[in-house]
């Protein structure tokens, strides 16, 4: 299995390439002007294997928009600059040979986007799409920070920051890749982006897409009626607390003091990194994610309607909602009974809508209950020509 991912590891490196093999491990820091290779311990020995780099701009005229439909408009891009798009990973099975540095003439293998939901991460899908690539060797998985998150945070952005623009800017990856996904999967906030992107890619799709929704809806978000785990109010209180701060379980503390649930307060200090200030004698942990940015993300997801492209779906997508027994949002009787009406619609025009319930899980439904997930997510994955 082939991890590569573009985010910077260590200073002054612009970006980092994490290569890991059956039997070896190698990291490489792309720095400006030269590359150092550091071996570290996997097995019994070191494979090394050539860097690869991403150091190309996009031009301004770059459109996106096609990304799902269209190869000509991919190109290799500088993914390790500001003015690029976002900080990414892909992972790779075992029988994947490929790289978008290779020649346009050779096609991509069969490729899954996995996007994390606000004040998530793309670590948040790690360890379940090594799993998913282990299973299907031929297969590839992109994960993304989404904008004002994780690595992709220090790019700033310029605003409006919205469902919209963050499917856009996967959109612009995925181009730049020259990757035509195969399957899109998205979690809470990011269910909504990886609708908004097939609703912002031209018409018709050069291959079907097969799209996941978990634990979201297409319309209005709506809080459980019990939900102690409100973003909005967790977004407020992270602002309170200072930029810098001594250790994760000091946080912890003063979240589950304010309200939030253990699973909550845990899951949201994984946005710390450790930082040490020039001749300082002590380091501290930072945030690293943009929260004004943050909050305007998720005011965008409470309001963002992406009903139309569910019940009118292009021909060739297969849109699946995923429901969460435990869900931390409320899934309205009337938002159910419309997503099985569009069941009917969408079969009619050569579509697909479906919906499923995972059992034994709450919201964090890759943490909960992965094997059930798993299962669920498999069909899509198997019987794919590569």
């Amino acid at each position: 299995m082939l991890a590569i991912s573009n985010a910077p590891k260590v200073q002054p490196a612009e970006s980092s390439v994490t290569f890991l093999g059956r039997k070896s491990a190698f990291r490489v820091d792309c720095l400006s002007k030269s590359t150092t290779l550091r071996p570290f311990k996997y097995d019994t020995f070191h494979l090394y294997r050539p860097p690869i780099r991403h150091s190309r701009r996009v031009g301004n005229n770059f459109s996106a928009r096609m990304t799902l439909v269209d190869e000509r408009l991919a190109r290799v891009s500088d993914l390790g600059r500001q003015s690029g798009v976002l900080a990414y990973e892909l992972v790779q099975g075992a029988l994947v040979r490929w790289s978008s540095l290779m020649d346009k003439s050779v096609r991509d293998p069969p490729t899954a986007v996995l996007v994390h939901g606000i004040l998530g991460c793309q670590k948040n899908w790690r360890t379940f799409a090594r799993r998913l690539a282990q299973n299907f060797p031929t297969w590839q998985f992109l994960l993304v920070d989404l904008r004002c998150h994780g690595e992709s945070a220090a790019s700033k952005k310029r605003p409006p920051h919205t469902v919209a623009a963050a499917a856009l800017d996967v959109l612009k990856l995925v181009a730049q890749l020259r990757i035509i996904p195969r399957v899109l999967v998205g979690h809470s906030f990011g269910g909504k982006v990886v609708l908004s992107m097939v609703e912002q890619a031209a018409k018709p799709l050069p291959r079907p897409v097969r799209v996941w929704v978990l634990d979201a809806t297409p319309g209005k978000a709506r809080p459980g009626l019990h939900s102690k785990d409100h973003p909005l109010e967790l977004i407020a209180t992270l602002k309170k607390l200072p930029k810098e701060v001594a250790s994760k379980r000091a946080v912890i503390d003063v979240l589950r003091q304010q309200g939030f649930s253990k699973d909550v307060a845990q899951w949201v200090v994984t946005n710390l990194r450790r930082i040490c200030h020039p001749g300082a004698s002590s380091s501290y942990l930072s945030w690293v994610f943009d929260l004004n940015g943050i909050a305007e993300m998720y005011r965008s997801y409470e309001e963002t309607n992406l009903w139309k492209i569910v019940e009118d779906v292009p021909r060739g997508v297969h849109v699946n909602f995923l429901k969460a027994e435990r869900s931390l949002h409320r899934w309205a009787l009337e938002d159910i009974q419309r997503i099985h009406a569009a069941e009917e619609l969408a079969a009619d025009v050569g579509a697909g809508v479906q919906m499923h319930v995972l059992e034994d899980a709450g919201h964090w439904v890759h943490a909960d209950n992965p094997d059930g997930l798993f299962r669920i997510l498999a069909s899509s994955f198997e019987g794919i020509r590569t």
